[in-house]
């Protein structure tokens, strides 16, 4: 099956399709003509993508050979985009296996090529002397050039694009810190690269000749320092110059607290990005071009690909974020609704009032809950909660949300996780935070027997052992106040305020 140029229609398989790189990818194959299938661990996250309609899903996970197996059927391109950035120990060995397993069942259900995203090692550097992740993202390269099967490894340094984790970290450090003691990688150079090039890079190696089976280095077309980066974004927001004073002694541990503490990214996250920077990444080829023309104006150069991730986040056009993907670790147990659930203790606040307004005018309120918007109660004690949950090494408030006005299932939203929508209804959000239990928050715009549109939230609570019992009973008694707030707000916001206005800042701001 071909196009009218004579270009194949191809059946690509994407895994990873619920993270950054991957949730844009299948956009452009679709795009291209091509047929795409997502493997994915919980396919219920890719239901609200505008394009979930038009690609198959299936449930399955990269170390799960059956799962794999039935994925490959038929498929001419399998792309790997899932990595275990942040997951902890043992990571490289769970990356190590997940690729020999997708090597091992791509060859054996006769897929036409492989094509991975791993990241550009630094030349003449021992493996021993590179950072983990970045040590496993080549083994994991490798194993797929091994595997039998035609293999694309596309090698990136720092991707610049809207909701990147890359650009996320360069936004909030140049936006918050005027003046900065950074660690000495700022003096690095590296070569950046927009994500509208490494999608096009992978999408054009689907097509490439069954007889490539290498790996080439992408970048953008400039070679700069992250000092140059930050200099740059300042210029493109608008913001003074900044004054950037390196220091020797912030190790990269260091300076994953310290990026923690100031963007949203957690510093599970934030240290092997900082570890990638200790040594100069710079492309050594770009043979690319072969395979994948380079049409006029790209490569990108930095300071237009940071233009263009500044512009998507201000028009809030930004489709998927590093955070698109779940939190290494996050609990996963489905929502226990039979109220004599058998796994134990679920303690419930619940909370109704009634609006005046219209149930889509309070779902209005409640699909813009968090981020910029603020949990319409109490803002210290949020704040406290956010902080708390940084210093153990959690995720905190500070992620936001993609998209100012609509959620989507899968979405993060602050230190919660979208688990349900049922638009005009229902919004079930899951905690993420550092618990000794499973929590979720409810909330409801629903229509009574007379016509009256009523706001019902219930949050629940699962805990674990002693522990999660003590937590509960310790934050119950401000639950009134929290919770209590919360209701009595969404439902005076839905009514327009007091003077038709929303609440005032301080009861709306996190």
């Amino acid at each position: 099956m071909t196009h009218k140029d004579g270009s194949p229609h191809l059946r690509c398989l994407v895994t990873g399709a619920t993270g950054y790189i991957g949730g844009r990818l299948v956009p452009e194959l679709l795009a291209a003509g091509h047929q795409v299938r997502c493997l994915a661990r919980t396919p219920q996250k890719l239901r609200d993508h505008p394009w979930a309609d038009r690609v198959e899903v299936v449930r399955g996970d990269v170390t799960d050979s059956e799962s794999v197996r039935a994925s490959m059927r038929d498929i001419d391109v399998a792309y790997y985009l899932v990595h275990a950035l942040g997951t902890g120990a043992g990571f490289e060995r769970t990356d190590r296996r997940a690729a020999e397993i997708f090597g091992e069942q791509a060859r054996a259900a006769g897929v036409r090529r492989v094509v991975y995203l791993g990241g550009l090692t630094p030349r003449n550097v021992p493996a021993r002397e590179l950072s983990p992740h970045l040590r496993s993202r080549a083994e994991v390269g490798a194993i797929l050039l091994r595997s039998g099967v035609p293999t694309t490894v596309l090698r990136a340094a720092v991707i610049i694009g809207s909701g990147s984790a890359s650009f996320e970290m360069l936004r909030y450090l140049t936006e918050r810190l005027p003046v900065m003691v950074t660690p000495s990688w700022v003096r690095t150079r590296i070569q950046p690269i927009a994500v509208r090039d490494v999608l096009r890079y992978l999408v054009g190696s689907a097509l490439m000749p069954p007889e490539v089976n290498r790996a080439f280095d992408i970048g953008g077309a400039d070679v700069v320092t992250y000092r140059d980066m930050m200099r740059g974004y300042a210029a493109a927001a608008g913001l003074p110059r900044r004054l950037i004073v390196p220091v020797p002694v912030l190790t990269p541990g260091l300076s994953s607290h310290w990026v923690g503490l100031v963007t949203p990214v957690p510093r599970q996250i934030a240290r092997p990005l900082a570890e990638s920077l200790r040594h100069e990444v710079v492309c050594d080829e770009h043979d690319i071009a072969a395979y994948v023309p380079d049409p006029p104006g790209s490569p990108i150069g930095v300071d237009k690909a940071l233009a263009l991730a500044l512009q998507r986040v201000r028009e809030t056009r930004v489709t998927t974020r590093w955070s698109s993907a779940s939190v290494p670790g996050a609990p996963s147990d489905p929502l226990p609704t039979d109220p004599d659930w058998a796994g134990g203790s679920l303690y419930t606040d619940r909370r109704e009032r009634t609006v005046d307004a219209s149930p889509q005018a309070l779902w209005t309120v409640i699909e813009g809950v968090g981020g910029e918007n603020g949990w319409y109660s109490f803002p210290l004690a949020w704040a406290v909660r956010g902080w708390a949950d940084r210093l153990v090494g959690g995720v905190g408030l500070r992620r936001g949300r993609r998209d100012a006005h609509r959620l989507r299932v899968g979405d993060s939203l602050d230190f919660w996780r979208v688990e349900e929508i049922d638009r005009g209804r229902l919004l079930r959000l899951r905690a993420e935070m550092r618990l000794p239990g499973l929590a979720w928050l409810e909330m409801y715009a629903e229509q009574d027997e007379a016509g009256r549109t009523r706001y019902r939230q219930r949050a629940l609570f699962h805990p674990h052992g002693l522990l999660g019992h003590a937590y509960w009973w310790s934050v119950s008694p401000f639950h009134a106040v929290v919770f209590g707030g919360m209701a009595r707000n969404i439902a005076l916001a839905a009514a327009g305020g007091p003077h038709g206005q929303r609440p005032a800042a301080a009861d709306t701001a996190r």
